[in-house]
């Protein structure tokens, strides 16, 4: 499989948020985000071709963590995803999966987290846009969300960049039929700063729809620093 990093850190979003973890990050992508945290698994994926062995070493050198994130780039069009996450799952770790939920494979994990990207993702001004018509086109398939969150415990996690996004979460939710209490909101930044003055109106947000309302640790304690 080809690999952009393997490190130790705390979740820094989601039902999990602040859990010691390791995560295994795969490179290459089918989407691409305007605000893509990783462009180096994305946008310019970098990488090193690994066995899985290798992989499995990394993570079980990691102070006796039983958690692993699988994220990317989008992990579940990874070359060998199935079989990583059931080599994972034979070591007994816990698995989540990073996605945003636009392929569907037969993997191993314990929790689906699911991020489907909402309009406000399209890199309409980069590039000249000409990236931006295929991620349209791509960024939302409620047929695969609906598979996902029928085989297998997930969160839906949402990333809005203004109050007026909630219009848009609320008509994929009940597109999806995704549970309320499963359903988080988290501000798009790529700063403390930002995100402190975000957090605000998406926690009312949360309150007013009876959503979740999810930190992001890797912004608030390390500014999104790589490998944090």
């Amino acid at each position: 499989m080809r690999i952009s990093e393997i490190f130790y850190s705390l979740q820094g979003e989601g039902m999990l948020a602040g859990t010691p973890s390791v995560f295994v990050r795969t490179t290459g992508c089918n989407l691409r985000c305007a605000w893509c945290d990783t462009p180096y698994a994305s946008w310019k994926p970098e990488g090193e071709e690994m066995e899985l062995g290798a992989i499995l070493s990394a993570v079980r050198r990691n102070w006796g963590v039983r958690h692993v994130v699988v994220t990317g780039g989008e992990p579940m069009i990874a070359q060998d995803i199935e079989l990583l996450t059931q080599r994972l799952r034979e070591h007994e770790f816990h698995i989540t999966i990073e996605t945003a939920g636009t392929a569907d494979r037969a993997v191993t994990c314990d929790l689906m987290s699911i991020s489907p990207k909402l309009a406000n993702s399209a890199p309409w001004r980069r590039e000249g846009g000409k990236y931006a018509r295929p991620h349209e086109d791509l960024r939302y398939q409620p047929e695969v969300l609906r598979r996902l969150m029928s085989d297998y415990e997930y969160q839906l996690k949402f990333v809005v960049a203004k109050p007026e996004d909630i219009q848009e979460v609320l008509k994929m939710v009940e597109e999806t039929g995704a549970s309320q209490d499963r359903v988080l909101l988290m501000a798009e930044a790529a700063t403390p700063e930002t995100l402190v003055e975000r957090n605000l109106w998406v926690a009312e947000l949360c309150k007013r729809y009876v959503f979740r309302f999810s930190p992001r640790l890797h912004v608030d304690l390390w500014g999104g620093e790589r490998g944090k």
